[in-house]
């Protein structure tokens, strides 16, 4: 026999399908029927466009966010063990320390390969 619980979770999502689908089906009624070259200029705040939107970001910058995202996450992890690392025991220490080493050697790994040489090389 099937738990309660799954009715309720049936329910959730039919109801969650039908609102995204209700909220589609107003958003294509009520929405724009024509377009024109003044409606397909990009609006910047009421500051008219001037010259091309796509600039040439350096590859630092995209480094710099991937490994905000991952210390982040891993700081979420962390900070989650931290919580319940009374309840998880040793166990848990086991856990967190092989996480943090391979994320320790993942870095050093990178740094070997120059993932960090960020600057202007020392090389003419």
């Amino acid at each position: 026999m099937v738990h309660v619980s799954f009715y309720h979770l049936l329910i959730y999502t039919a109801i969650t399908v039908v609102l995204i689908g209700v909220l589609l089906l107003a958003a294509w009624w009520l929405g724009a029927r024509r377009t024109s070259p003044a409606k397909q200029m990009p609006y910047e705040s009421g500051v008219a466009p001037s010259g091309s939107a796509r600039l040439a970001w350096p590859v630092p910058f995209y480094l710099v966010a991937i490994f905000f995202i991952v210390f982040d996450v891993e700081t979420a992890f962390i900070f989650t063990w931290a919580i319940g690392w009374d309840a998880l025991g040793l166990a848990g220490l086991i856990q967190i320390t092989v996480f943090i080493t391979i994320l320790f050697a993942g870095l050093v790994w990178l740094w070997l390969k120059g993932g960090l040489d960020w600057g202007p090389s020392r090389e003419p």
